[in-house]
């Protein structure tokens, strides 16, 4: 918050910590399973991975091949999350379309650009596709501004949207930020921090000014 606060950001409200909102994901997973729209899965990430089918892109998790899926409409009677992996149910062949205010109409197609999504995991923790859809229904999100890493993801939480019959908001996905080779900037590949440009006398106005 710090760092976002040296850069320029403002925010009206928040921070919210997503370990304080469990009761909003947990309603959200409830109102999923009663509508039969998930399914208990027990297969691991190794599983998937050895059986799924590749994705196009390859920072997307392989397509769910389902192992475990249960038939359309099967309401499954447990009371809670804990213990196993619980998957979103995506209609076969379904093409889907919405328009993004910066990249224009976005097309994919269920089963095949992505499959069944994990909505809670085993340990017991609500995933990110559930979570963000949660958060903006309960705070009345109109837009959402994010990289356009996650176009793909925007089809799977309007599924969820559309399962809790709730409307969902405006989508701005916007380019990433990348290094000299191309690829995006991300922890993982020991990317520069803000903390650390911020550490090394960067000026937030010069970063503004190069990257947006």
């Amino acid at each position: 918050m710090e760092d976002l606060k040296w850069f320029g950001l403002k925010w009206d409200e928040g921070a919210f910590m997503q370990s304080e909102r469990r009761q909003f994901y947990f309603e959200a997973w409830e109102k999923l399973r009663a509508g039969g729209f998930i399914y208990p899965c027990r297969c691991s990430r190794k599983d998937v991975l050895s059986a799924g089918v590749a994705p196009h892109d390859e920072n997307e998790e392989p397509i769910y091949p389902g192992t475990c899926r249960s038939s359309l409409g099967t309401i499954h009677e447990a009371q809670t999350p804990a213990g196993i992996n619980w998957r979103f149910r995506v209609p076969e062949g379904e093409e889907m379309v919405y328009v993004d205010l910066a990249r224009g109409e976005q097309r994919a197609i269920a089963r095949k650009d992505f499959g069944d999504f994990v909505v809670w995991r085993k340990d017991d923790v609500p995933a990110y596709q559930l979570a963000v859809v949660a958060d903006d229904i309960a705070m009345l999100i109109s837009e959402v501004v994010r990289g356009e890493d996650l176009l793909l993801s925007t089809f799977r939480q309007l599924l969820i949207y559309r399962a809790l019959n709730e409307n969902a908001p405006k989508f701005f996905h916007a380019p990433l930020i990348v290094d000299e080779s191309g690829k995006r900037l991300a922890k993982r590949n020991a990317a520069m921090s803000l903390r650390a440009l911020r550490e090394a006398g960067a000026e937030p106005e010069q970063l503004r000014e190069q990257y947006l």
